[in-house]
């Protein structure tokens, strides 16, 4: 029964990850980690948020800016190094922990920073800073915004090179935490017909997802993007809470 609600789950993350983006691999991250041991939350999401993602990018494959996906790429790998040399094995608690903080980035005042994927040097540090967050929190959407929101991509642009620069991030997620795994006795990943049936429901979450985006301005787009992850953010952080003091 667990299974096929997390099931349910991936259809209506990828959807909403199809209109809002982020949003949605919060919202599964959240319910991933409630289900399941990290390791295994980190592996299963990261492989659905690959291929949500990736079809996203697909549907949306003519808007993608292909410049800022080959220097995000380089710095995706340079974070990948750094990455293979620590071990990292986050509780519950502080993935949560995590999950609530990671959404406060969508409210700095990100004209400020003077950033902008679209430029090759920022693009690198992109792909460098986002992966080694989406790493150690589980998503990174709040800090990739940082920047995206400089650039004068319409939003079907941003969905669709985000979309496509998760794909290098997630595929490293899915090697930190899946590497240790191959020699557990006991993973606690789900079986495999769970992934069978969930990599079709992401695909149709995220066409979905385009479906909605298309009826949506751009403004609104911003606006309800920021205010939805606030709030995941909020009960995550009360979930954090909880759990730390239940463990002291």
């Amino acid at each position: 029964m667990t299974h096929v609600l997390l099931l349910i789950l991936v259809l209506i993350t990828a959807t909403v990850s199809g209109v809002f983006g982020m949003a949605g691999g919060l919202m599964l991250m959240g319910g991933l980690t409630l289900a399941m041991p990290v390791s295994a939350a980190m592996v299963t999401h990261g492989a659905v948020q690959f291929v949500s993602n990736g079809w996203r990018a697909l549907l949306h494959r003519a808007h993608i800016d292909w410049r800022t996906i080959v220097m995000y790429g380089i710095g995706s790998a340079l974070a990948a190094g750094v990455l293979a040399s620590v071990t990292y094995e986050p509780t519950k608690a502080w993935v949560y922990l995590m999950l609530g903080l990671v959404p406060g980035l969508a409210w700095l005042p990100k004209g400020q920073f003077h950033l902008d994927a679209a430029k090759p040097v920022h693009a690198v540090a992109c792909g460098l800073f986002v992966t080694d967050l989406n790493v150690i929190a589980g998503v990174s959407g709040p800090l990739l915004d940082v920047f995206f929101v400089r650039t004068n991509l319409s939003r079907h642009a941003i969905v669709a090179t985000k979309a496509a620069t998760q794909a290098f991030s997630h595929t490293v997620k899915m090697i930190f935490y899946g590497v240790p795994l191959i020699t557990a006795v006991e993973t606690g990943l789900p079986p495999l017909w769970f992934f069978l049936v969930a990599a079709p429901l992401a695909m149709i979450g995220a066409w979905l997802g385009g479906k909605v985006l298309d009826r949506m301005s751009d403004v609104n787009f911003l606006n309800y993007t920021r205010w939805i992850v606030t709030a995941l953010g909020v009960i995550y952080l009360i979930q954090a809470f909880a759990l730390f003091a239940t463990a002291s």
